[in-house]
């Protein structure tokens, strides 16, 4: 049964009822002690059931109450919803923004900020990946000079660039931003002055 308070229909409305029953005694003694019914409740079975729910409240919609307030998702220009897990390149949310991470960084990532305007949390990761792999990308033509220090380096740029790719995969159900010490709170900075 669907007990909601406030429930469009009375669940009365989509309930089953019993087949009727036949003027046999039954071989409980309560249901021979009921009451007398209206035709309407015989036919269906001979159990009362209870009133429609009366709502308390009309049911609302809900629809933005001032002019350029929105509600929901829904914009005043287009009345459109607007979800934050959409993207201008039509792939998923958690896909993009590993991509930010694994397409060549920072290259990858700045062409992910070129070609998406919609996703706050896809731009974050770019920015982030573009600002820290630049950086190490300076480290890398710093140390040229020495093989093994290269070799160190480009190892733990693959483990940085595998790491934030989980976290980045993991957290885009919830739209949490994990942000590397320096650069992500850069990154956040220049996101909210977008």
């Amino acid at each position: 049964m669907d007990f909601a308070p406030y429930q469009s229909s009375p669940p009365e409305n989509s309930r089953p009822f019993s087949p009727p029953r036949s003027n046999v005694a039954s071989p409980r003694a309560s249901l021979d002690n009921r009451r007398a019914y209206s035709p309407s409740q015989q036919q269906r079975g001979g159990f009362a059931s209870p009133p429609p729910l009366q709502h308390p409240q009309p049911q609302r919609s809900w629809q933005p109450q001032l002019p350029g307030q929105t509600i929901g998702g829904y914009g005043p220009e287009t009345g459109a919803f607007v979800s934050e897990f959409d993207t201008s390149l039509g792939i998923r949310l958690d896909y993009e923004a590993c991509l930010a991470y694994l397409a060549l960084p920072p290259l990858g990532a700045i062409i992910l900020l070129i070609l998406e305007r919609k996703s706050d949390f896809v731009r974050f990761h770019a920015w982030q990946s573009s600002l820290l792999f630049t950086v190490i990308f300076i480290i890398h033509l710093l140390f040229s000079w020495s093989t093994f220090l290269s070799w160190v380096i480009f190892l733990a740029d693959l483990c940085t660039m595998g790491w934030l790719a989980v976290r980045a995969y993991r957290d885009a159900d919830t739209l949490d931003r994990f942000e590397v010490p320096i650069f992500g709170q850069i990154a956040s900075r220049i996101l909210d002055d977008e």
